[in-house]
């Protein structure tokens, strides 16, 4: 008779933020079992540039989970490997005119109320911070609290460093979740076995709101496109995270539309990531030349220099999109021991550390970092509060 599988808790994605609620539930002492149907950032983690940021956020609960990380991935980067390539580079977000520096300098200084820190930089001084600049920009704002890490490389340092407590199960889908005659949570159904746990995390990214339609409950999950384009390896050209001010606006729309902004950034081994586009196509993975050809300008709009650099691939993802852009994290009250961390759009390698930190709360009974209503997984529901 095969030996029964049990551990304290099961949860589906081995994406970075699948990674960040096992690697914390199992510090908190809990064993873990991570499953996938794919392998360790096969799905958004995998398609990500890596961003840990708070330039993008508006003051609200998203910029106080963006805040918690920002520290979590500061210590995780001295426990982790050298492999996850954390870089403190700080982020630059630049205005063209002076209507759109204006802007800047609002936002800012509603997000240093709220603990962001924020330098303006005029147009004449840019270039002590980034030399390649096009010239004649109104000026912009540097937050040294942006940061980078190589997703892929995260995701499976943070399931690497528990040891044991954490045990993986790639290439298994789960189709189907065991309950008892309760409705509660006894574990989780792949193609080939049932694993027995009394909780179980959905961390499936895109598909999150497939997964929580399997326990009966609705989570409008739905996939929202980018493209990067990478080029060939450079001396630093790039030293920041560099995006025009358009990009905010673009990362709060819920517009299903192609939306474009220039967003630039060297890494560690040389190529420069360019992006950033976003619409909501389902999962189509066809190649848009139009999407590129409007990386590929905006980029060399900010950086002339890039117009004579290789492009040598690109590559699609698609961001799990919650119409309130807000990620679901959390128990569900709908279906005792189900929690969800998912829904974090374009954002959840950067969140990712505070929401394992949440999930490993919810599940010990410890009093969590922060307010976690917000975040509440049934908010969907017509009649929640």
């Amino acid at each position: 008779m095969p030996t029964r599988e049990t551990s304290d808790v099961i949860v589906i994605g081995a994406g970075v933020v699948g990674a960040a609620c096992a690697h914390y539930a199992a510090l908190a002492g809990l064993s873990v079992t991570v499953v996938d149907r794919g392998h360790v950032a096969g799905g958004t983690t995998g398609a990500g540039e890596g961003n840990l940021l708070v330039s993008d956020k508006e003051p609200g609960p998203e910029l106080d989970l963006a805040l918690l990380s920002t520290a979590l991935w500061t210590e995780l980067a001295d426990r982790l490997p050298p492999s996850v390539e954390y870089e403190p580079k700080g982020g630059l977000v630049v205005a063209s005119d002076a209507t759109g520096l204006h802007a800047l300098r609002a936002f800012a200084a509603r997000q240093e109320k709220a603990g962001v820190v924020a330098h303006e930089v005029s147009g004449d001084r840019l270039h002590d911070l980034e030399p390649h600049l096009a010239p004649d920009l109104a000026g912009g704002f540097h937050y040294p609290q942006d940061a980078q890490v190589m997703p892929a490389h995260a995701a499976a340092q943070l399931l690497r460093a528990p040891g044991d407590r954490v045990r993986l199960a790639l290439g298994e889908e789960v189709t189907g979740l065991l309950t008892g005659a309760d409705g509660a949570i006894r574990g989780v159904r792949t193609a080939t076995r049932e694993l027995h746990a009394p909780h179980v995390v959905n961390a499936a990214g895109t598909w999150g709101g497939a997964l929580a339609a399997l326990a009966g409950v609705h989570l409008p999950v739905l996939p929202r496109r980018g493209f990067v384009l990478v080029t060939e390896p450079l001396p630093r050209v790039v030293r920041h995270k560099v995006y025009a001010a358009d990009y905010v606006a673009d990362v709060a729309s819920g517009s299903a539309a192609l939306q474009t902004s220039a967003v630039v950034e060297g890494t560690p081994a040389g190529p420069v990531l360019i992006g950033a586009s976003r619409e909501r196509v389902g999962f189509d993975r066809t190649l848009s030349t139009e999407v590129l050809r409007r990386l590929a300008a905006g980029a060399t709009s900010l950086f002339p220099v890039l117009g004579g650099v290789r492009a040598i691939r690109t590559y699609p993802g698609f961001r799990p999109y919650l119409p309130d852009h807000l990620p679901a994290i959390g128990p569900d009250p709908r279906v005792p021991g189900l929690l969800h961390a998912c829904g974090h759009e374009g954002a959840g390698i950067g969140l990712a550390p505070a929401t394992g930190q949440l999930v490993a709360a919810a599940l010990t009974g410890a009093r969590p970092p922060l307010d976690t209503h917000p975040f509440r997984p049934e908010r969907f529901d017509a009649t929640a509060p």
